[in-house]
């Protein structure tokens, strides 16, 4: 991990408000919701394994998370309650979902009304 990447004074699983809160050292305290954090999995599956191959996840609004698994000192794998529990979430990703969540939500929201149907006349 380089000197420069953000680190996570605290995680805390929020089950009951679906979120996951993180805090970072530079005083930065995210909420993160259960779906945000599903459709923007950093798996091969969601990812892809290059630019162009993302896949877009549709109806995760009621996923949760049932397990936050350390793994090592840089990143948290989670568990979701629909079975998906690859990818591993590093304190840069994790920062970045934070950072950038609006942005992020945004473009997502943006590709779920593409796929959407055109309501005509």
């Amino acid at each position: 991990m380089a000197t420069s990447d953000p680190c996570p004074l605290e995680i805390k699983l929020r089950r009951a408000a679906r979120l996951l809160e993180v805090t970072f050292e530079d005083g930065s305290r995210f909420e993160l919701p259960f779906e945000y954090l599903r459709v923007h999995s950093p798996s091969a599956e969601v990812k892809g394994h290059g630019p162009g191959q993302e896949t877009l996840v549709l109806g995760k609004e009621a996923v949760g998370v049932s397990a936050i698994e350390p793994v090592g000192q840089y990143a948290v794998k989670l568990v979701f309650d629909d079975g998906h529990d690859t990818g591993l979430y590093t304190w840069k990703y994790l920062y970045e979902l934070g950072r950038d969540r609006g942005e992020k939500w945004a473009r997502y929201l943006a590709r779920v009304q593409a796929l959407a149907p055109s309501k005509s006349k």
